[in-house]
């Protein structure tokens, strides 16, 4: 557990740039420890890339729909005296996932781990016990991540130097190739895209990722696949409230434009509407945005040609589609890898363009959740990843579009477009618009090995001494639970700021 020091001294003024979960979770330790927190928002909603939409009777989650890593929200709520039992009801999804393959064959991903090694062994003869032990690996590297590095800030490598950690590097696999690790144990293609799809969507290609990153194996097929009944926007609303209680103030529809500083520290925070005074600031939107529109140049660490040479996890291609009917053959969660996977990882990461036959995700939370969608109706929502930096013009959604649904409409052996009452899209542009988003990225830095622990974005600036940054583009890197231990870490180092 990571340590919060105790008050000292008088309550500071401390602003909040962000009310995703990285900057509610920041916000509610800081005013626990007795602090004026302002968390300032620039949309007119809570929840940054978790925010929904509500249209027609339909609700959407625009973003996170996964819930993995189920102890990391436990393990946050516990700080306030919660539990998660308290504060929404938790799903465990049987099938926690389906997987479409190029045959249009489904393969039902179990909620029981002995179940799912047995499919395993169906699949490919000694797969069974090899899943055991490729999983018995990704909980050593997940419990060991857990306790001893991802709660750590990365100012420098001596963090991750003890006698324990030395002693399981080996083990932990940082130097490793997350894609030759899988091959180790599995030959199988069905098998391999099963245990590589969430390098592909959050992440990078397999080859450049650290065999580490098979704790996420270890979470997603051991630990199980959940659903926050109403949709992760309850998630994000209880952030909100846990932040409230403690006295968090939040201003949404309040941009800030430009943090004021002298003798290398923030004096100021200069919004749309105010001016407020800063003991200190947490950036917890996009890190880049911050540094280049709110900094004048002297303050700055990171310039243009930094981040044009870092390599960014998807963007992606989102749909939000409202059906007039029930479509039977869909689960929960549901991955069509029937194209080339090697060629739509190469097509986002290498060649940067739009992709040719791209894999995608569909997720149909009315499956489990009927306040999601009027009563017959099916609420969709699908994913496709893509480089960042694509032109997104209507013309290119659309034809992605109609791409999709042709493939969805073949598997669900059914028509869906006819029936279809509501239709939204959401791309690079938008993730710039909304979010300022480097690149329009949709997830933050891929997880290579030149993009892991003191090798990303600092989380203190180097150049502002009461600056600290959360989210996505610095420790620990992209998804929920990442961006929940980034706050958690983001107020602990203000914390020790202002007790110094």
């Amino acid at each position: 557990m990571l340590h919060i020091p105790t008050r000292n001294g008088a309550r500071k003024n401390i602003g909040v740039i962000g009310a995703g979960f990285a900057g509610m979770a920041a916000g509610a330790i800081l005013a626990k420890e007795g602090h004026n927190v302002t968390v300032l928002e620039k949309n007119d909603t809570i929840g940054g890339r978790a925010r929904t939409f509500s249209e027609m009777g339909f609700t959407f989650d625009m973003g996170p729909s996964w819930y993995w890593m189920p102890d990391v929200y436990q393990r946050f709520f516990g700080r306030f005296g919660r539990s998660v039992a308290d504060l929404y009801q938790l799903q465990q999804l049987d099938p926690g996932f389906a997987v479409v393959f190029a045959d249009n064959a489904a393969v039902d991903i179990p909620a029981d781990f002995e179940e799912l090694c047995h499919l395993f062994e169906q699949i490919e003869t000694g797969a069974g016990d090899k899943l055991r032990r490729f999983i018995a690996d990704g909980e050593f590297k997940y419990r060991v991540g857990m306790d001893d590095m991802v709660y750590k800030p990365g100012h420098s490598i001596t963090e991750f130097i003890s006698l324990r950690l030395f002693g399981q590097a080996l083990r932990l696999q940082l130097f490793s190739s997350f894609s030759k690790h899988a091959r180790r144990f599995f030959k199988d293609p069905k098998l391999l895209a099963l245990i590589e799809f969430p390098v592909l969507f959050l992440g990078a290609m397999p080859k450049d990722t650290p065999a580490l990153y098979s704790l996420m194996n270890y979470s997603g097929l051991k630990q199980g696949t959940f659903y926050p009944m109403g949709g992760f926007g309850k998630v994000a609303d209880t952030f909100r409230d846990i932040a409230r209680q403690e006295g968090v103030q939040f201003r949404t529809s309040e941009a800030v434009e430009k943090l004021e500083t002298s003798n290398g520290r923030v004096r100021h925070i200069h919004t749309v509407s105010r001016s407020m005074p800063a003991d200190a600031v947490i950036g917890s939107a996009d890190y880049r945005h911050i540094e280049h529109a709110l900094l004048s140049p002297p303050d700055r660490h990171y310039q243009d040609s930094y981040w044009a040479e870092r390599t960014f996890a998807p963007s992606c291609l989102l749909f939000y589609i409202g059906v007039n009917k029930r479509i039977t053959r869909l689960r929960h969660h549901n991955l069509f890898f029937d194209q080339d996977f090697g060629l739509h990882a190469e097509e986002i990461y290498q060649r940067k363009m739009w992709p040719t036959a791209p894999l995608f995700y569909v997720c149909c939370p009315s499956v489990t959740d009927p306040s999601v969608a009027p009563e017959g109706h099916e609420n969709l929502f699908i994913l496709m990843p893509i480089a960042t930096n694509l032109p997104d013009p209507e013309p290119i959604r659309e034809h992605y579009y109609q791409l999709l649904m042709d493939r969805l409409e073949k598997f669900a052996g059914e028509t869906i477009r006819d029936h279809v009452v509501l239709k939204r899209s959401y791309c690079v542009s938008d993730f710039k618009n909304d979010y300022n988003a480097c690149q329009g990225n949709a997830y933050g830095l891929a997880n290579t090995l030149r993009q892991t622990a003191v090798l990303k974005p600092k989380l203190k600036s180097p150049k502002v001494h009461n600056l600290f940054f959360a989210g996505q583009l610095t420790v620990p890197g992209p998804g929920v639970p990442p961006a929940i231990i980034s706050g958690t870490i983001a107020a602990h180092e203000v914390l020790k700021y202002l007790n110094s």
